[in-house]
């Protein structure tokens, strides 16, 4: 069985130092650098990256969004009942998808309040970690800021030996 794995490189586009992401499989793919974000209030994925990863066609999507800029959008889509896996761990998640111009390029998903809830997530900042926990199974995850000052907004395909392998205590 051959997974992918998904990752950002360095280039040009700056973007802030102190972005939180994580590590997640999606299906057989392992994606690295997700940006999670508990203000947000819906998971986000980009239109192209549900081509990369093999994705379900999407659903039309019946909501409009308020962006920080406070323009309203309308998503292209909506995919329900996604299987992730956070370092082991199992979760159903809905993402809405956007165009690619819309959202920042540093990232090709995002999990917002609606993932922080389900996977009763805690941060601790000090130490740099999250916790996250479903059907009593508890993770301590570090969280990865190797987004720093740049990224790309392409992602590369390399294999991955072991998908779940990674900074879990």
């Amino acid at each position: 069985m051959v997974e992918t794995h998904f990752e950002l490189n360095t280039t040009t586009i700056h973007v802030d130092n102190h972005m939180v992401v994580i590590q997640v499989q999606v299906g057989k793919n392992i994606v690295e650098y997700v940006l999670i974000n508990g203000r947000v209030d819906v998971n986000i994925i980009t239109k192209n990256f549900i081509t990369k990863l093999g994705l379900p066609k999407p659903r039309p999507s019946p909501y409009h969004f308020r962006m920080v800029d406070q323009n309203m959008i309308r998503p292209l889509g909506i995919i329900k009942n996604l299987k992730i896996h956070i370092h082991g761990i199992p979760y159903i998640a809905t993402f809405i998808i956007l165009k690619n111009n819309v959202v920042d390029y540093s990232y090709f998903m995002l999990l917002g309040r609606l993932w922080f809830k389900d996977a009763k997530v805690t941060h601790d900042w000090g130490n740099n970690v999250i916790i996250v926990q479903s059907n009593g199974i508890i993770r301590t995850i570090l969280v990865n800021k190797k987004l720093g000052v740049e990224t790309r907004s392409d992602a590369l395909l390399s294999p991955l030996l072991d998908p779940l392998e990674g900074p879990t205590m």
